[in-house]
């Protein structure tokens, strides 16, 4: 099974850098605007259906987000010269720009790089064992799943997700920036110390995608009800509009994982986080910094709130079509290739001796 699904894998990523050459070619070739649109148009149709050829939650969600959403988003705007993607780039790094979440930092340390560097390297390896070794403790607490509480075994789901996704997507940044010697923006900045909504959605959690729906989704919304309702209203459909589009790609990512009919919890659940941001921020507008509440209070409200509401509308979409039993099982299936290649390699090391 893994192994069919490996091969899938392999074909669907070919088709993608096979597309993503002829982007690059084309972008040179074809002014920016609606024309150079309409030549993207097939390639963003084709990002669509390519995860459909794939069934594991691991490879199949990942390539999902990557390519049928982030990658989508980064076409279009690439189609108007805009975002992360130009011609002037080389090939390599506009094919890892448009595929991986992943984004140049534009204003990088200049005094004392190299101590500075080494300084944050020293604190981020640190920190990222810490959350690998929390990983490790969670997917070992799955072994006693039939002892613990359901409301705490979706928590734990939650916990999952966020130290898988940190630190798949520090390991593929980390190639990159070797690879192509420059400097990325981080993916997560410790979502945990979120002092409100805004801070948690906005300079915390999954960055790539809070960069990309700005330019596609936030800042077209901005402009257009400017003009309709004036620019101290305007933000209200612009956060909302945001979160809807969010909640309305998070349900497609679902479709290709469960391959069932959406149920909306999942567009509820950000559609909920938008109202309550929406709020968030009127009400910080209207007291005007006048009364401002420490860490100790807002932090662990706004992480219990978005724990809370994650275990209510979002993490049962993982339990309801048994895509924690299917991820479970390819975790069983690469421990015993993982045994079966080490035993293999013992047993040639110990004959030849």
């Amino acid at each position: 099974m893994l192994g069919e699904e490996m091969n899938s894998f392999i074909k669907v990523w070919l088709a993608v850098f096979t597309s993503l050459c002829y982007c690059h070619a084309m972008g040179k070739m074809v002014p920016k605007g609606p024309k150079r649109l309409i030549f993207l148009l097939p390639i963003v149709c084709l990002f669509l259906y390519l995860p459909l050829n794939l069934y594991s939650p691991h490879l199949g969600g990942l390539t999902a987000f990557f390519i049928a959403w982030l990658g989508n988003f980064k076409l279009l705007l690439f189609a108007f010269d805009k975002g992360p993607l130009n011609t002037r780039i080389s090939l390599p790094l506009f094919m890892a720009l448009a595929c991986l979440p992943i984004k140049i930092q534009q204003d990088p340390i200049k005094e004392n790089p190299s101590s500075k560097s080494q300084g944050k390297s020293k604190e981020g390896t640190v920190n990222y064992v810490i959350k690998g070794l929390l990983l490790a403790i969670i997917l070992w607490s799955y072994n006693f799943i039939e002892y613990i509480h359901p409301n705490i075994i979706k928590l734990l789901y939650g916990l999952h997700i966020y130290f898988f996704l940190e630190i798949f997507l520090a390991i593929g940044a980390a190639m990159v920036r070797s690879f192509y010697g420059v400097e990325l923006e981080p993916q997560f900045n410790e979502p945990f110390l979120s002092t409100s909504l805004q801070d948690f959605w906005g300079k915390r959690w999954n960055l790539m995608v809070a960069s990309i729906m700005r330019p596609t989704v936030y800042e077209p919304t901005l402009r257009f009800s400017s003009a309709v309702i004036g620019r101290k209203w305007a933000p209200v459909p612009s956060v909302l509009s945001t979160f809807v589009v969010s909640g309305v790609m998070h349900e497609l990512v679902f479709y290709y994982l469960r391959r069932v009919s959406p149920t909306g919890e999942v567009s509820w659940f950000f559609i909920f986080h938008g109202i309550c941001l929406t709020l968030e921020i009127g009400l910080k507008k209207a007291l005007s910094g006048k009364c401002r509440l420490p860490w100790i209070v807002t932090g662990p409200l706004t992480v219990g709130f978005v724990l809370g509401t994650g275990v209510w509308l979002f993490i049962p979409q993982f339990t309801r079509s048994k895509l924690d039993v299917r991820a479970f099982e390819e975790y069983a299936e690469i421990w015993e290739l993982m045994k079966s290649s080490c035993e293999k390699v013992l047993n040639h090391i110990f004959y030849h001796l």
